[in-house]
């Protein structure tokens, strides 16, 4: 006897679980008629009865709730084979603010997928503070200083410098500051972090205060894309803005930068849900924050 068709068998297996031609039908995606077909092919392949036709549906036979037992059994097996072939990916949660979502981490974001596949990234970009159990978040970049909470590991990412930077069109129409009057000239772009007293203070060597002509964001990303289109100068962590001074949208306005007491750290919790994708998303945070 040859061995029936797989489709033979699926729609023997679904029509058995459903105990009705037009419901196995409907679930299949096929006709009844092909449905009935099928089963009838199959019996006679068998050379046995496996539904009982009834007036108001269908009825396994003793042979036929033996035989869909096994031939569930089968196909879980064979699905079970399938996924172990392919993998589900690890889904892996890093928190992290908009500016550092859009400013660095997206950029590289197809470096990672490349080297990883089998991590389904997903990043979750906010001002406010993620919970590592109540958002589900595996990785954080943090802006503080340690310790960030108990259970919690931490790991300096990027030290805060904080540089001025504008458009090469501005600083070539303005010339660049040398001292605290020539910002009288330039509008000065102000985030969240409100750096302009301090950097004044300390590179201009000037009582902290600003000059008359400001424009202030709630984000830094947005206060770096002011510059790029030549509205002013704006404070921004170097490694916010390295990747626009390389490729030329943006030029160091003074020489001078403030080193601040507060930088970005890598978080994570000490029991981690999935350590070792985990430690791979890591380590790709290190290797892109150190180049």
């Amino acid at each position: 006897m040859n061995a029936p068709s797989l489709n033979a068998l699926r729609i023997f297996e679904v029509v058995a679980r459903h105990g009705n031609f037009r419901l196995g039908a409907e679930a299949l995606g096929v006709t009844q008629a092909a449905v009935a077909q099928q089963i009838r092919g199959l019996e006679a392949s068998l050379g046995l009865k496996l539904f009982e036709r009834l007036p108001r549906g269908l009825a396994l036979t003793e042979a036929g709730r033996s035989y869909a037992v096994s031939i569930r059994k089968a196909f879980e097996l064979i699905d079970e084979a399938t996924r172990a072939l392919r993998p589900e990916p690890t889904h892996l949660t890093i928190s992290v603010t908009p500016s550092l979502a859009s400013r660095w981490l997206i950029p590289r974001l197809s470096g990672f997928t490349e080297r990883h596949p089998e991590i389904d990234l997903r990043v979750l970009a906010t001002e406010r503070l993620s919970h590592f159990q109540t958002d589900a978040v595996d990785i954080a970049v943090r802006y503080g200083n340690p310790p960030f909470g108990p259970g919690l590991n931490a790991e300096l990412l990027f030290d805060q410098r904080i540089v001025a930077v504008g458009s090469p069109a501005l600083l070539q129409a303005h010339g660049m500051p040398k001292g605290f009057a020539d910002l009288r000239n330039f509008v000065l772009l102000h985030d969240a972090h409100n750096f302009w007293p301090q950097f004044i203070a300390q590179v201009f060597e000037h009582p902290a205060e600003v000059t008359p002509k400001n424009v202030r964001f709630n984000q830094t990303s947005l206060a770096i894309e002011a510059a790029i289109a030549g509205q002013g100068l704006a404070l921004a962590s170097h490694f916010f803005v390295r990747d626009d001074i390389r490729a030329g949208r943006l030029q160091a306005a003074v020489k001078g930068e403030l080193s601040a007491e507060t930088g970005f750290w890598l978080v994570w919790p000490r029991k981690s849900r999935h350590p070792a994708a985990q430690a791979l998303v890591r380590q790709w945070l290190e290797e892109q924050a150190s180049q």
